[in-house]
């Protein structure tokens, strides 16, 4: 048992939508990643996804509506529910979501990323 600076772990990487596994409780994995550009249309059919933005600004679109993220603010994307993260400038963000998330949800492309690094 260790405590986790996230500021450390952010540290260790460069690139960007490719999420790292910091922490494990209940079958849920925490992760951090960064983020730049926009991602891709997806949704999760089993699992809520949690964005907690730690810094930057973070537009989490959404079918019907766009939701702004500023830091310290998170949004909780309910499962089935198509998403779209933009980030027009570099975003850090700590994802909690069950172990089982694959981070395309639905979308299978080069950014599916199977299997994480864990820091």
């Amino acid at each position: 048992m260790e405590k986790i600076n996230l500021a450390q772990k952010l540290a260790l990487f460069a690139d960007h939508w490719n999420p790292r596994i910091i922490g494990e409780l209940n079958g849920q994995h925490v992760k951090l990643a960064k983020l730049l550009g926009e991602f891709v249309w997806h949704s999760h059919a089993e699992e809520d996804e949690m964005f907690l933005v730690l810094k930057g600004t973070l537009l989490m679109r959404l079918r019907d509506r766009d939701i702004e993220l500023s830091e310290g603010e998170f949004f909780i994307v309910p499962r089935g529910v198509e998403h779209l993260p933009v980030a027009v400038e570099e975003v850090h963000v700590l994802l909690f979501e069950p172990a089982s998330t694959l981070n395309t949800g639905n979308v299978q492309n080069e950014r599916t990323r199977g299997e994480l690094e864990r820091l």
